[in-house]
C-alpha cells in the first residue's frame, strides 16, 4: 500500500509548475517552461523518494498548453533525455505516477469540438506518461462528464466517444465517481461493462451518495474487481470535508484520527490511497509516519 498526494509539493524549494498566458506563449518560452517544470518534477522524485512517498500524481501543467495548438514545440523529441532520466528514477523506486486533466476534459459532450479537445487532451496525457515509459499501472483519472438533460444517453455517448479510442488511451484510463453527476453506483457500472477500472472518491460519495447509503469500504471492495492484473493494485481517492466551506470542499490537511478510523474500516493494505488535501505532501507525510509507528514490531 502507497500513500500519495497530486501535483505541487508543499515548503520545497525549486517544485513549482510554471506556466504563461496564451499571448505569451512563444517557443522559445514554452521550452523555457517545459525546462524548468521538468527539472521541478525531478526535484518533487527526489523529495518523495527521501521521504518514502510511492505515489505520485504529476501536474496536468506539467507541458503549459500541453494539448492546445499553441503549443508547437515538439517537446517529446527535444527534452526526450530528461524524460528518460525522470522515468529511469520512477521506475528505480517503485514510485506509482498518475494524471488527472481537468474539468474541460469532457468525453461525453453534446459538443463534438469539446469531445475532440477532450480527446486530444487525454493524448498528451499518455504521452506525458508514455514519454515517462511508465507501466500501465500508471493511470490517467477521468470523470464520466455531463447529464445534459438525459442521463442514459450521456452514459450512451461516453460509451461510444470511449471505444472510438486507441488501445493505448484505453490501458491508461481509470474513471472516479464524482461529487455532482455521476454516484460510485453509475461508474462501477459502467466500468463494468467497459472494461474500465474504478476510482472511488470517499468525499465524493459523501456529496452524491447512492440510494442504499451503503459504506466506503463497501463500494471500495465493489471497485476492486475491476483493476486486472495489468492495472497494479487497485487506487482510490480520499479527501476530509473543510467544514467551513460548501459540501465536497477539500480540508487545508488531514486529521489523522479520521484518517486512521477509515483506513482501519478497509481493513486492507492491497491498495493505494491519493490523498487529496491542499496541504499536499505535508499530511501524506504525516500519514505514512503515522501508520509506520503505529505498526506492531516483528
Amino acid at each position: 500500500m502507497s500513500i500519495g498526494y497530486a501535483c505541487l509539493t508543499i515548503g520545497v524549494e525549486d517544485t513549482s509548475i510554471k506556466s504563461c498566458i496564451m499571448r505569451n506563449a512563444t517557443d522559445t518560452r514554452l521550452k523555457e517552461l517545459i525546462a524548468w517544470n521538468l527539472n521541478s518534477l525531478n526535484n518533487i522524485l527526489d523529495y518523495n523518494i527521501a521521504n518514502n512517498i510511492r505515489l505520485f500524481r504529476i501536474s496536468s501543467d506539467l507541458i503549459p498548453f500541453g494539448s492546445s495548438p499553441v503549443n508547437r514545440v515538439p517537446w517529446w523529441e527535444i527534452f526526450e533525455q530528461e524524460f528518460q532520466r525522470l522515468g529511469d528514477k520512477i521506475r528505480a523506486h517503485d514510485i506509482r505516477v498518475s494524471m488527472h486533466p481537468g474539468q474541460y476534459t469532457v468525453l461525453n459532450s453534446l459538443n463534438e469540438d469539446v469531445v475532440k479537445r477532450a480527446i486530444e487532451d487525454l493524448r498528451y496525457h499518455a504521452k506525458v506518461l508514455s514519454c515517462l515509459k511508465v507501466g500501465y499501472e500508471c493511470k490517467i483519472i477521468l470523470h464520466v462528464g455531463g447529464v445534459y438533460g438525459d442521463k442514459e444517453q450521456a452514459l450512451n455517448r461516453f460509451i461510444f466517444n470511449y471505444q472510438g479510442l486507441e488501445q493505448e488511451l484505453k490501458h491508461r484510463i481509470v474513471i472516479e465517481n464524482d461529487d455532482k453527476c455521476y454516484n460510485i453506483q453509475e461508474v462501477l457500472m459502467l466500468g463494468l461493462s467497459q472494461d474500465i477500472p474504478v476510482v472511488y472518491d470517499n468525499l465524493h460519495h459523501i456529496a452524491n451518495p447512492t440510494i442504499d447509503f451503503m459504506s466506503h469500504k463497501h463500494w471500495i471492495d465493489q471497485c476492486k474487481q475491476t483493476w486486472k492484473k495489468k492495472d497494479g493494485i487497485q487506487k482510490m481517492h480520499y479527501s476530509q470535508q473543510d467544514k467551513d466551506k460548501k459540501l465536497g470542499s477539500h480540508s487545508n490537511s488531514i486529521n489523522l484520527d479520521e484518517f486512521i478510523a477509515f483506513f482501519h474500516e478497509l481493513n486492507r493494505e492491497d491498495i493505494d490511497i491519493m490523498l487529496e488535501v491542499k496541504d499536499k505532501n505535508l499530511s501524506a507525510l504525516n500519514c505514512i509516519l503515522y501508520l509506520k509507528d503505529s505498526k506492531p514490531c516483528e
